[in-house]
């Protein structure tokens, strides 16, 4: 049975090891020393000033799933969003459907976490080139934004 929960501070070794594969999933070669990866996760999920949560889901002692947000103000006049930054399955849930089960239920968990903290939208943005997070998303119901572009610099 697999539970999601919010991140723990507990969670942040199996949290770096789940991104650490979501990275190489999405292409990546090299990634920070670990020590500096979980430094990364403490702060900005756990520290004084945190700038992310995170859902993690959980098939008894093995984390399969994670999902991290945040939120933005303003949004709709004063309102806020809640922005989904990632969304990712382990590759070992990548079977018989699985990973779209619970990639669903992480969307209802978000849904509900911005209704209860009066979100007037959920947004999130998805790369053109991944077919199956579109596809997901479209079996959904969703259709992409053609209000807005979306920008990105490197610094």
């Amino acid at each position: 049975m697999t539970t999601i929960r919010p991140a723990q501070a507990a969670d942040i070794d199996a949290i770096a090891s789940l991104l650490d594969e979501m990275d190489r999933f999405y292409g990546g070669t090299s990634t920070e020393p670990l020590e500096d990866r979980l430094a990364q996760i403490d702060t900005a999920l756990f520290g004084p000033t945190a700038t992310s949560r995170a859902l993690v889901a959980w098939d008894e002692e093995t984390l399969v799933g994670l999902v991290s947000y945040s939120f933005l103000w303003p949004a709709a006049g004063l309102t806020r969003s809640l922005y989904m930054k990632d969304l990712y399955v382990a590759n070992s849930c990548r079977s018989a459907g699985v990973d779209k089960i619970l990639e669903e239920r992480f969307m209802n968990e978000l849904f509900t976490i911005a209704r209860d903290n009066s979100c007037c939208r959920v947004e999130w943005a998805a790369d053109v080139d991944d077919t199956p997070a579109l596809n997901f998303y479209d079996k959904l119901g969703f259709k992409p934004s053609t209000s807005q572009h979306f920008y990105r610099t490197v610094l």
